[in-house]
C-alpha cells in the first residue's frame, strides 16, 4: 500500500533533517516510528501527506501510496488526496480547530468540501462518526465550542474527522501525548478498532515506546534523521540492532518487575 525509497528531506540549505528513509507497509498494517525530538520521525509523515512546512522539500528519493507517485503530483491532485484516501491525526487536535466555531459547523464544512452531500447529511454523518468513536450526546458534541470540551474529547473528535471517510491511510503524529494515561489508553484502543473495522494502515509516531510497542506490526527507529532498527515488533523489541534502540528499552520503565513493553 505504501512504499518509501530512499527518502531524504531537507529544510532550506541544512544537512538533511531525514536522510535515506526506507519503509514497506501493508494494508491494514500499523507500523510505529519511534525517536526523541528532532529525530525526524514527523517530518516523515509530513512528507508522505504533503504537508512538509516552510523550506522543507524532499530532496532525493520517492514515495508510493497505491501505486501512485505522491512527489509528482499536483496541488489539486493532493487536495484530493488529503482527507479522503489519507488523512491526519495531529498531537493537539483541539489546536488544529476553529475556537470560535462549533464542533459541528467545522465538521459539516468539512465534509462539505470533501463530498457532494446536503448539509443535514453532513450532520448526521459527522454525528454517527463521533458515537463511532464512543462519545456520549454526539449532537451535544456538535453544538459545543473546542473549549468546552476535554482534551479527550477533542482528540476523538479530531479522530473522527480523519476516518470520516474511511481513509487507507491514517498518519498519527503523538496523537496521545497531550493525554492523561487512561485517555492514551483509550485512544490507542480506539486506533486499533479502526484499523479492525476499516482495514486502514496506520502510522503512529511517538517517542513512547510502550504505545509503540503496544500497537504495532511493525518499528522503526530513528536517531539525527536515520533509521538505526526496524522490523517487526519482535525482532526490534527482542534483538535490537543499535546501541540507541537498547537504551530506549533500558529506559522503559518497570512495575513490579515487569517492563511495560514486555
Amino acid at each position: 500500500m505504501l512504499e518509501i525509497k530512499d527518502l531524504t528531506v531537507r529544510y532550506g540549505k541544512q544537512e538533511p533533517t531525514v536522510e535515506s528513509f526506507q519503509l514497506s507497509m501493508k494494508k491494514g498494517e500499523i507500523v510505529s516510528i519511534v525517536g526523541e525530538s528532532g529525530s525526524g520521525k514527523t517530518t516523515v509523515i509530513r512528507a508522505v501527506l504533503g504537508a512538509l512546512p516552510g523550506s522543507g522539500y524532499i530532496s532525493a528519493g520517492e514515495i508510493y501510496f497505491q501505486g501512485e507517485a505522491l512527489t509528482q503530483k499536483s496541488g489539486e491532485e493532493w487536495r484530493n488526496l488529503r482527507g479522503t484516501r489519507m488523512s491526519m491525526i495531529f498531537q493537539d487536535c483541539g489546536g488544529t480547530l476553529n475556537p470560535i466555531r462549533k464542533i459541528g459547523k467545522q465538521y459539516v464544512e468539512y465534509i462539505c468540501t470533501h463530498s457532494r452531500v446536503t448539509r443535514p447529511q453532513a450532520w448526521n454523518k459527522a454525528a454517527e462518526m463521533l458515537k463511532k468513536m464512543r462519545l456520549a450526546d454526539a449532537e451535544n458534541i456538535m453544538k459545543s465550542y473546542p473549549h468546552q470540551l476535554s482534551g479527550g474529547m477533542r482528540q476523538r473528535v479530531g479522530i473522527a474527522m480523519a476516518m470520516t471517510f474511511q481513509p487507507q491511510l491514517l498518519l498519527a503524529d503523538e496523537p496521545t501525548s497531550a493525554l492523561d494515561v487512561t485517555t492514551q489508553a483509550q485512544i490507542v484502543r480506539q486506533m486499533m478498532e479502526l484499523r479492525d473495522r476499516y482495514e486502514t494502515g496506520i502510522i503512529i509516531v511517538t517517542h513512547n515506546l510502550g504505545v509503540a510497542a503496544y500497537m504495532a506490526d511493525k518499528l522503526v527507529v530513528m536517531q539525527n534523521g536515520k533509521v538505526v532498527d526496524q522490523g517487526t515488533r519482535d525482532e526490534v523489541m527482542n534483538h535490537p540492532v543499535s546501541d540507541y534502540t537498547k537504551s530506549l528499552l533500558q529506559a522503559v520503565p518497570e512495575m513490579e518487575g515487569e517492563r511495560f513493553v514486555s
